[in-house]
């Protein structure tokens, strides 16, 4: 009876795996057989897409020798002083009078309106990839010292120029010439604005002012030191790294020392700002003229031919689809 059961288990495995070998093979035959259907369609209108490829060629091909090359200039600028909402706002304020043809506005920038057929300006920011857990940890450091008022200005600068990213402003036209000149007097307008200009100029006076104050105290403790050098080499040497004023009051050696780099800094960072820091918006690099290169499928020559050959698909679908709509009628 065991060896009866044991032969009828054998049995039905194999009948069950046959049946599996003859699902797989017939999802095969089935597979090759919808592959030589698509084959069999495409091949019956493949004399109707081949021409249809070569007249959209043709077409885009000549649309390519019509239509004027878009040009561009790309500006990379920094707002100074809080000006990225007004540098945001003049941009739209632009674009706006570019599209309304305003002649009292461009008249006043020697610009003739004509002239400015395709004549677009945009703005976007500039990504910044540093690193920020490094930035953190930089700032963090920094709070260490935040008793310092030189320490205090470093910090307070580094958290600006984190959250004031550079900007990159894309002029697009389609003369050379006359779209780059445009170019810069619109950028000379954004630098126009009387209030910043104003701000640039106290913001400048001060740093100047600040930089002539360090160096006067750096001379005042250069002369300090030099007198406690004096004192060391005379054989005086109760002041025990102090150094004795006239009214007997003792002042640390290691203190001054320590304010005197801070004072070096500082000046050295009000130095870079005047240079930095001329304009309410500092040109980081005013690019030079370069043609607008389309991605692949942008191109006409690509996308002619592309568009007529999926009409005719549509057409094809449509035509399919009114076949079966027919045949449920009858």
């Amino acid at each position: 009876m065991a060896e009866n059961n044991s032969s009828n288990s054998t049995s039905n495995d194999e009948i069950d795996l046959g049946q599996l070998f003859a699902l797989l093979g017939n999802g095969f035959r089935n597979v090759f057989h919808a592959f030589l259907r698509v084959f069999s369609y495409f091949k019956k209108r493949a004399l109707v897409m081949f021409i249809l490829v070569v007249v959209g060629l043709a077409v885009g091909y000549g649309l390519n020798q019509i239509i004027s090359k878009k040009l561009r200039t790309q500006v990379i600028v920094k707002p100074n002083l809080e000006s990225k909402e007004y540098l945001y706002d003049v941009i739209g304020e632009i674009q706006s009078n570019i599209k309304a043809r305003d002649v009292v506005f461009f008249s006043a920038l020697d610009i003739d309106v004509d002239d400015l057929k395709g004549f677009e300006i945009s703005i976007t920011p500039v990504e910044n990839q540093t690193n920020i857990e490094t930035d953190l940890k930089y700032l963090e450091l920094l709070e260490k010292f935040q008793g310092s008022e030189v320490v205090s200005d470093v910090v307070r600068s580094e958290i600006l120029n984190k959250s004031s990213l550079n900007h990159r402003i894309t002029f697009s036209y389609l003369n050379a010439e006359k779209g780059e000149k445009f170019s810069k007097k619109l950028i000379n307008y954004v630098n126009s604005n009387s209030y910043f200009n104003e701000l640039v100029s106290v913001n400048i006076e001060n740093a100047k002012n600040r930089i002539k104050k360090n160096e006067s105290l750096v001379n005042q403790i250069d002369h300090l030191i030099l007198n406690y050098s004096k004192t060391i080499g005379a054989g005086n040497n109760n002041a025990e790294g102090r150094i004795v004023l006239d009214n007997e009051e003792k002042m640390d050696i290691t203190g001054l020392l320590k304010l005197k780099n801070e004072l070096i800094r500082d000046t050295e960072n009000k130095k870079l700002e005047l240079q930095t820091k001329k304009q309410a918006i500092s040109i980081i690099n005013f690019g030079k003229t370069h043609q607008v290169q389309k991605s692949f499928f942008g191109k006409n020559i690509v996308l002619i031919p592309s568009i007529m050959l999926s009409i005719y698909f549509l057409f094809l679908f449509l035509k399919y689809l009114n076949k079966k709509a027919f045949e449920l009628q009858q």
